[in-house]
């Protein structure tokens, strides 16, 4: 029998295990877990709301026998299913909310198997303290450059190609499951808790090399419904800026494409026009949903950024005075002028020197 325990929760401590085991519940796992935890719930949420009853209205003695029949035939389940290829030398870490009667059950058993098992003190409580104290208390030794420009001008795109490239990217977006903006809502993918973007977001900035610059997406401080951290955050309006230029045509016929589902669903559209800070006059809304009906998006899109999203970056553009390192133009939705883009953003951040690159002395 070998079980231990731990605290440290940082990358590299993560990195020594072979499995990282989450034994709380679906629901738990889903508001937020540790990065690559794999959920092996020693209750399901069904069986937890059942405990907790019987504790209330029975007896504490009633609640965790009926607990522990739970918690043993759950166990018994997952050495037959997702534990049974692991060898001998297997060496998990086990985790609960506070590393108590969960956790340690899991792990009395799978070190009695002869695995050399080991607890997170604290259980996921630990963990999230130490996001906290990261992401809203700490500042980031990581220096970035903002990738900026008018919608539609393809920063996710070019985000992308530039990360082909070897360059250090930071997708927040992605992260968020948005796409930033009123009408940046995924159909069919709900955005990850408050709690899970952070976890997401620190596993992603512990992943880059200090000392070379993080390219991410010029953003506002909330991602649909989710906030950036104050220490990214403070990072973020400090950065200087790449700014790509598109003509708004381009522009318009680029967000056609990458905003399909949002054309293939008019209700989902429509609720967004209600959403706009400027509300559409009653006459121009009936413009735009007969623009809808007639499947002219490009002219569409072309009035909501004439309207909304020009209007609104460039009042943000003399609000944050970032340093600019250079302006690189191209057609958003041509796959050769976003590699001559791409290789052109390159370029800029080769001339950085630790002064541009906003390091701190």
């Amino acid at each position: 029998m070998s079980l231990e325990v731990t605290e440290d929760v940082s990358a590299v401590g993560l990195s020594r295990f072979d499995m990282v085991i989450d034994v709380r519940s679906p629901g738990e796992f889903a508001e937020d877990h540790l990065p690559g935890a794999v959920n092996l719930p020693v209750l399901s949420d069904a069986e937890r709301a059942q405990v907790g009853t019987v504790y209330v209205q029975q007896s504490r003695f009633t609640a965790r026998r009926l607990g522990a029949a739970h918690v043993a035939r759950n166990v018994a389940h997952y050495l037959e299913t997702a534990l049974a290829d692991r060898p001998g030398g297997f060496q998990p870490l086990v985790y609960c909310w506070r590393g108590g009667m969960r956790s340690n059950a899991m792990a009395t058993i799978l070190s009695q198997v002869g695995w050399r098992t080991t607890v997170l003190t604290g259980g996921y409580r630990t963990y999230r303290r130490q996001v906290v104290a990261r992401l809203y208390d700490r500042e980031l030794a990581l220096d970035f450059v903002l990738l900026d420009g008018q919608t539609g001008s393809g920063k996710t795109e070019l985000l992308g190609r530039l990360a082909a490239l070897g360059v250090q990217t930071l997708d927040l977006e992605g992260l968020a499951a948005h796409r930033g903006s009123l009408f940046g809502a995924v159909a069919g993918r709900a955005q990850p808790s408050q709690k899970l973007f952070e976890s997401r977001l620190l596993a992603a900035l512990d992943g880059f090399e200090p000392g070379r610059p993080v390219v991410a997406e010029a953003e506002s401080s909330k991602i649909g419904d989710r906030m950036v951290p104050p220490a990214l955050w403070s990072r973020l309006a400090q950065a200087p800026r790449i700014e790509l230029t598109a003509a708004r045509p381009e522009r318009a016929r680029y967000l056609v494409s990458a905003y399909g589902d949002l054309i293939a669903d008019p209700p989902a559209l429509d609720a967004a026009f209600a959403r706009l800070p400027v509300r559409p006059s009653a006459e121009r809304l009936s413009a735009w949903r007969a623009m809808v009906a007639a499947g002219a998006f490009a002219e569409l899109a072309e009035a909501i950024m004439a309207l909304h999203y020009d209007p609104a970056y460039d009042r943000s553009r003399r609000k944050h005075e970032r340093p600019l390192l250079g302006a690189v133009p191209l057609i958003p939705g041509e796959p050769a002028s976003q590699d001559e883009a791409a290789g052109e953003v390159v370029r800029l951040l080769a001339r950085l020197t630790p002064a541009h690159s906003g390091a701190r002395k």
